[in-house]
């Protein structure tokens, strides 16, 4: 199957969504901890970004959850499993997960009704991508960087069968008929 990659947002405007997105959230965390869960592995790239943004008055502490509901295709399975879970609890934090996009919510959903179980101080949710024309579960996002259309979408963090995460902007994968 033969496909090309094209740009749909570019480094630059990355760059812009993630300190807009920063702002937000040094508004919100002003004074206070904070501890991201950076959901693996495509959640990374913006993680780091992200927290590069967040202002030194705001103590943040970060762990990393491996999800996935989708192997190596291009839709998800359905099924979501916990490949790794957190290293530490999270009773009494204030806990933002932070994802790389949010399709049809099935597995945020799940993560967060997990999570919530936990005892956070609060538990907010933000994103990279949003794609709420593909929602099935209700999924309420506090902060997303951009919303995108019903596209399969790669680069700085999304894959395609695991290739693809190192671009530096977000590409949409056309494939040829």
């Amino acid at each position: 199957m033969s496909y090309r990659i094209s740009t749909l947002i570019s480094q630059e405007e990355l760059e812009k969504g993630i300190t807009r997105v920063a702002e937000q959230i040094n508004e919100a965390y002003a004074g206070k901890e904070l501890h991201l869960i950076c959901v693996l592995k495509g959640g990374v790239y913006f993680t780091t970004e992200l927290s590069k943004h967040i202002s030194e008055d705001i103590r943040v502490s970060v762990d990393f959850m491996s999800v996935s509901s989708y192997g190596s295709s291009t839709a998800s399975s359905g099924v979501v499993r916990i490949v790794k879970d957190l290293d530490e609890p999270i009773t009494g934090k204030n806990v933002l997960v932070v994802e790389d996009i949010v399709d049809t919510g099935n597995t945020l959903s799940y993560l967060l009704e997990m999570l919530k179980d936990r005892g956070p101080a609060s538990l907010k949710l933000c994103t990279l991508l949003d794609k709420p024309s593909r929602r099935t579960k209700d999924v309420h996002v506090d902060y997303t960087a951009f919303e995108v259309p019903d596209k399969f979408v790669v680069g700085y963090g999304l894959d395609y069968d695991q290739h693809y995460r190192n671009l530096p902007y977000i590409g949409v994968v056309e494939f040829d008929d």
